[in-house]
């Protein structure tokens, strides 16, 4: 199966591959499979697509001179990589690119509409290339993130086996979603949206080369540059899209009144399962913890603007509140599990009130992350240290032979002690008398509760004093 790609990898078309007439030739082994017939009609992303790394806008982190990239196409040197970036930054430009240069032959994948069957075609394919011509093929999964598990690890005997050069393209964080496996074989390199100067240049270069007879009114650019957020393939359909509307009219200058009716008002970067979604809810998170409630507001309704699902705004800050505030002020965690509650009873638009004054009682709450810290420090302790045994005297006795074996000997019931203290007790396995990880805070209610912590502990030093307190 072929596929038609636009400028930065989203599949146009797929298509079997036509059968050669009878005594036509067939293409030369080790041929790009890129190489097709130019449509009559291609959207100007196509047409704009860099045929050189000196053409490409943007990613001078990568492609700059000494910068990897760069040097992998300057010494002829193929390796698979993982391109990671947001969409529209020029991922799958890069791969066809590196199979040009490298005089391989390209395979496209979309993990989107392709799955084990593809994966196999390929394989087939390269192999006889390999046999054919022996050279490797350069093999590009957009979307590869879109494949689970087993699907990814098809690829692994080939990358090792060099057959492949695995060229993946994602818009998520691989270090989640793309197997330890593949990835310790891959170089990740990270792409960037492009910066307002290079839009600019893109705006010129699509104008100078397409729409030569046609100026762009400069209120009418700064839209533009907005609009396309830092995305190359969203900026060139909007002007395609506006440039042909102002050509069907015989206009010869975009204005800023003539674009915002050419195109959507809303163009938002907001991709509900992608790394911005993550940047945004950390954002979210972060000035919750540093106590701003306007930028909490901000981010919230960043997320809600953008389509997020409320509910799961509603589940993290139920999660802010025992993580970062905890027990410095308990009554968080019920304002938040009462404004999930409320958006259920209400829905949208009203219960987002709900969760916006949630949001504002988490950012100004005391904070304290005591019992978090405490909770992975014993975790990684129990995980780290052996299993010590439990105390005799902290065992139940259900049974007759568990009695006579001194289960439960010695307990203190604590509500038959002055306070319903026990004092001088010891909770803790033997070798770890005294071991302290919670730690309270002096804000909020946790203030009181490291009052009460010290006096508990005063008690139980005034009995191990007397002789009283548990001795092992």
């Amino acid at each position: 199966m072929t596929q038609e790609l636009d400028l930065f990898g989203d599949v146009v078309k797929s298509a079997a591959p036509a059968r050669p007439a009878a005594g036509a030739s067939r293409p030369a082994a080790g041929a790009s499979r890129r190489t097709r017939p130019q449509r009559l009609f291609q959207p100007l992303a196509e047409r704009m697509r860099p045929q050189t790394i000196d053409e490409v806008i943007g990613q001078k982190k990568l492609l700059g001179p000494g910068q990897p990239l760069r040097v992998a196409f300057e010494t002829h040197r193929p390796h698979s990589m993982i391109l990671w970036g947001p969409p529209g930054v020029g991922k799958t430009t890069l791969a066809r690119l590196m199979a040009d240069a490298f005089g391989l032959a390209f395979i496209s994948i979309s993990a989107v509409l392709c799955g084990v069957k593809e994966i196999r075609e390929a394989v087939d394919e390269a192999q006889l290339r390999m046999q054919q011509t022996g050279r490797p093929t350069l093999v590009f999964v957009d979307e590869v993130h879109r494949f689970n598990k087993s699907q990814q690890d098809a690829f692994l005997p080939h990358v090792e086996s060099g057959l492949f050069i695995f060229v993946g393209a994602t818009t998520e964080n691989p270090s989640f979603e793309v197997n330890s496996a593949l990835l310790s074989r891959a170089a990740v390199y990270v792409l960037e949206s492009l910066t307002t100067g290079e839009i600019n240049e893109l705006i010129d270069r699509a104008f100078s080369r397409f729409y030569p007879d046609m100026t762009l009114e400069d209120e009418a650019r700064e839209i533009l540059v907005s609009l396309s957020d830092g995305d190359a393939r969203r900026c060139l359909n909007s002007i395609e899209v506006a440039c042909g509307m102002a050509q069907d009219r015989g206009m010869k200058k975009i204005t800023a009144d003539f674009l915002r009716q050419a195109l959507p008002a809303t163009f938002r970067r907001f991709d509900k399962g992608g790394e911005n979604f993550y940047d945004t809810i950390s954002a979210l998170h972060k000035s919750v913890r540093g106590s701003d409630p306007d930028a909490a507001l901000y981010w919230m309704c960043r997320m809600l603007d953008g389509g997020c699902d409320p509910r799961y705004i509603a589940r993290r800050l139920i999660r802010m509140a025992v993580e970062d505030i905890s027990l410095a002020d308990p009554r968080a965690a019920e304002v938040a599990v009462n404004a999930a509650d409320i958006y259920e009873r209400l829905g949208s638009p009203e219960g987002e009130l709900a969760l916006a004054q949630a949001v504002v009682y988490l950012a100004v709450a005391p904070k304290s992350n005591a019992v978090y810290k405490a909770y992975n420090a014993v975790r990684a302790f129990v995980r780290e240290d052996g299993t010590r045994p439990v105390p005799l005297y902290l065992r139940n006795a259900p049974t007759k032979l568990m009695d006579e074996l001194g289960y439960g000997e010695g307990y203190r019931y604590a509500h038959d002690e002055p306070g319903a203290f026990a004092a001088g007790e010891i909770y803790l396995p033997e070798g770890l008398e005294g071991r302290h990880w919670y730690h309270p805070t002096d804000r909020g209610v946790e203030a009181r509760i490291r009052d009460r912590m010290a006096q508990f502990k005063a008690r139980n030093d005034e009995a191990q004093a007397r002789g009283e307190g548990r001795r092992r």
